[in-house]
C-alpha cells in the first residue's frame, strides 16, 4: 500500500509539472521538435549526390521502413576517393615510364661506348674522310669526329662502329702512321653525341655547301654579325655569301655557320681558328650542315 500511494505521488507531481506554465525557450524547442517530425525522410535532399534515385529506392523495404543498409559505409568510396586513386595511378604510370626510357637511354648509350674507340695524335692534315677510311678495315664506320685545334698535334677523334668486334679490332691499329704522326687508339669512355639528321645534307648541292661552310665556336657574345662577316672575308680574302650567329642566355659564348662563295675561303677558314675575334680565341673547323635560308612564315591577317 504504502508502494501504491508514493507511485500515486510521483504521478501527480508529474502532472503538476506538465500543468504549469512553460517558458519561452521551452516552447521554442517545443516547435523545432514539431518542425522536425513533419520533415519527409524520403526528400532528396537526405540523400547523398553520388546514390540515384534508383539506389534510394533500394534502400526501403516494402513496409516503407528504411533499410539496414541506408546509410553509406565507411569503405564505401566516394567520387573524391576515385578521382585521388586514379591520379595516383596515372603519376605511378608516368614515373615508371620515365625510369624505362632512362634505363633504355643508359642502356644505349653504354652499347654506344662499347662500339667507339678514342684516337689520338691526329695529324693536322688528316680529314675525317681519311680517318674513317683507315678504321673501314676493321668493320663498318657508323660516325667519326675529329676535335681540336686544326694547327695541333694534340687533336683527337672519335671512330663508332656498328659492333663491338670492330671497335676491338681497331685498337690493333694503334701506331700506325697516318701522316707524320703514329695515332694512339683507346677505348672510349664516351659516345658520339649525335648530329640532328634533319641538319645534314639531303642533296648534293647541299653537300657541296657544307665544302663551302666552316662552323665557328667560342664567339665573343659582344661581336655582332657583320663584325663576325667582315672578319673572316677580311682574313680569307673571299666572299661570305651566308652567315648564321646563334647563342642564348645560358653559354657564354655563341656560335657561327659561315658560308663562303667558293670552298678555297672555307679551307682558308680553317687557318683562323686560334685567332682573336673581339676577347675571345675563336675555334673554326669544316662544318657538317649546311646553312639554309631561312623559311619566310606567311603572317596571319
Amino acid at each position: 500500500m504504502a508502494a501504491v500511494a508514493e507511485v500515486s505521488g510521483e504521478a501527480a507531481a508529474a502532472n503538476n509539472m506538465d500543468s504549469r506554465p512553460k517558458s519561452e525557450s521551452e516552447l521554442n524547442v517545443q516547435k523545432l521538435v514539431d518542425m522536425f517530425k513533419k520533415l519527409n525522410p524520403l526528400a532528396k535532399e537526405f540523400f547523398p549526390s553520388s546514390y540515384s534515385h534508383h539506389q534510394s529506392n533500394n534502400h526501403y523495404h516494402n513496409n516503407g521502413q528504411l533499410s539496414p543498409n541506408f546509410f553509406p559505409t565507411a569503405n564505401k568510396p566516394s567520387s573524391n576517393d576515385n578521382f585521388s586513386t586514379n591520379r595516383r595511378r596515372r603519376n605511378n604510370y608516368n614515373q615508371g615510364r620515365r625510369r624505362s626510357n632512362a634505363r633504355a637511354f643508359k642502356a644505349q648509350r653504354e652499347d654506344s661506348i662499347r662500339r667507339t674507340v678514342y684516337v689520338s695524335d691526329i695529324d693536322q692534315h688528316v680529314t675525317e674522310e681519311r680517318l674513317a677510311a683507315l678504321f673501314s678495315s676493321c668493320g663498318q664506320v657508323n660516325d667519326c669526329r675529329i676535335c681540336g685545334d686544326p694547327h695541333s698535334v694534340l687533336r683527337f677523334a672519335f671512330v663508332e662502329f656498328s659492333d663491338e668486334h670492330g671497335a676491338r679490332a681497331a685498337l690493333n691499329l694503334g701506331g700506325t702512321m697516318l701522316g707524320y704522326y703514329p695515332v694512339r687508339v683507346l677505348p672510349s669512355k664516351t659516345a658520339i653525341l649525335p648530329v640532328n639528321p634533319t641538319f645534314l645534307p639531303r642533296s648534293e648541292d647541299e653537300r657541296e655547301m657544307c665544302a663551302r661552310t666552316v662552323y665557328c665556336t667560342n664567339i665573343d657574345k659582344k661581336v655582332s654579325q657583320a663584325e663576325v662577316k667582315n672578319f673572316f672575308e677580311s682574313a680569307c680574302g673571299g666572299e661570305v655569301t651566308r652567315l648564321r650567329l646563334l647563342g642564348d642566355h645560358v653559354h657564354s659564348t655563341r656560335i657561327a655557320f659561315v658560308e663562303f662563295a667558293i670552298a678555297e675561303s672555307a679551307i682558308a677558314a680553317l687557318s683562323c681558328s686560334g685567332m682573336v675575334l673581339g676577347t675571345q680565341p675563336i675555334r673554326v673547323s669544316p662544318s657538317k650542315t649546311p646553312v639554309r635560308p631561312r623559311v619566310i612564315r606567311p603572317t596571319l591577317h
